[in-house]
């Protein structure tokens, strides 16, 4: 095509023309997309800003996930320990019904319930798991929140042993085993049957030594039995202790993982913050104003309908040379 000539005119309306197209295509770009800049050509600076802000926010994305799985699952512990806190309440109220009692049966019956509690505790305490983790699971299980991309910027949440039998890390609550205990004894009621007969076929000068025997019989059971039933009161009052151990550990607790959980969620919401930041940031070096692009692309449309009249003007000149053939 250099063998065509085009005359000063037409060329510059041609000029002109493929300016205006070239504006129009990269405003028809920018309508489409959204973005002023959409790529290193565009603006390097600006894009490669905006990607670094698009990364970030990216990357505290992926943070802001874990960190919503991390409360999930200091929420899993949290019901936990308040469910066996309840059974732990209601334990102890078995235990001083049983202290209140002085038949056997009764006191059997108490414990019985009162070891069904110690199994729901246990059972509850390794049900309190989520997605793998369990906090009341002993203190060898933690939890790792990252924060940012940082090392040093993370939480880490120790585990707790919230079993009744895991020793003095636990709640260390023992199993009742002899509240109710029946002894036999048959033995010391028949030494004190046959005193009494003794006693009551004796001859008189045997009379006093026979009514010591019995008295001494009597007196053994009797001994037998408030030993018996002391130490069942005692176990009864180590078992209230315990329990009130233990509700203590376990409101210690929930107030060490509500202050974590208070953490983490901070954290959550100041993530969500700067990730609508960076984004925001990232926005304002590259998106484009769609009402001022909309504009201009009418205003290109008017300047290529103007410059095809001109160039058809321009090349008009040149159509006037056939006239004189």
């Amino acid at each position: 095509m250099s063998n065509i000539s085009l005359t000063a005119s037409m060329r510059s309306n041609l000029l002109s023309l493929q300016n205006t197209q070239g504006l129009m295509d990269l405003t028809q770009e920018r309508l489409s997309t959204g973005k002023k800049v959409n790529s290193a050509i565009d603006n390097p600076s600006s894009y490669y800003t905006a990607q670094s802000l698009s990364n970030r926010a990216s990357d505290l994305s992926a943070l802001l996930d874990s960190m919503g799985q991390a409360i999930q699952t200091i929420k899993a512990a949290d019901e936990g320990i308040e469910a066996i806190t309840n059974f732990a309440q209601q334990a102890k109220a078995v235990a001083q019904s049983a202290a209140d009692s002085s038949d056997a049966s009764e006191r059997a019956a108490y414990m019985d319930q009162f070891n069904e509690i110690m199994d729901q505790i246990n059972a509850v305490a390794e049900d309190s798991s989520y997605k793998g983790i369990n906090l009341l699971g002993g203190t060898d299980n933690k939890l790792t929140v990252k924060f940012s991309e940082k090392e040093n910027s993370k939480l880490v949440i120790d585990g707790v042993d919230a079993s009744t039998d895991g020793g003095e890390n636990s709640l260390n609550i023992d199993e009742a085993a002899d509240w109710g205990k029946v002894t036999d004894y048959t033995t010391l009621e028949e030494a004190v049957s046959n005193a009494e007969t003794a006693w009551k076929n004796a001859e008189e000068d045997g009379k006093a030594a026979a009514l010591t025997t019995l008295n001494n019989a009597k007196k053994a059971l009797a001994d037998k039995k408030a030993e018996d039933l002391e130490n069942q009161n005692e176990a009864i009052a180590d078992a209230i202790s315990a329990v009130e151990g233990a509700i203590t550990k376990l409101r210690n607790w929930s107030s060490e993982f509500g202050n974590n959980y208070s953490i983490v969620q901070s954290r959550e919401e100041f993530t969500e913050n700067l990730i609508n930041v960076l984004t925001e940031g990232a926005d304002k070096l590259t998106l484009a104003d769609m009402n001022e692009e909309s504009a201009n692309m009418l205003a290109l449309q008017t300047r290529q309908q103007l410059a095809i009249n001109s160039l058809s003007l321009a090349s008009q000149a040149s159509q006037s040379v056939l006239k004189l053939f």
